[in-house]
């Protein structure tokens, strides 16, 4: 999941270096938080949030269909 995200969110950053996708275990669910640089955080969130919302049920999708879940935090 965690490569999935990177996949998504590079071509919509300018600076694809300064992507970070830390992964952290909480049960019986995976945390993917998700950083980038100062200046693309507004493209990775889009305007009112669609297009982070549509980033979440990607990697949701993908989760369900390997049975697990998975949240992405956007900082």
């Amino acid at each position: 999941m965690k490569q999935l995200l990177i996949d998504i969110v590079t071509p919509l950053v300018d600076n694809p270096d300064e992507i970070a996708v830390i992964e952290k275990q909480s049960g019986d669910m995976t945390v993917l938080e998700l950083s980038v640089a100062k200046g693309d955080t507004g493209k990775v969130i889009g305007r009112n949030g669609k297009i982070a919302k549509s980033i979440r049920t990607v990697i949701r999708a993908a989760a369900a269909k390997e049975g697990k879940r998975v949240i992405v935090d956007i900082n």
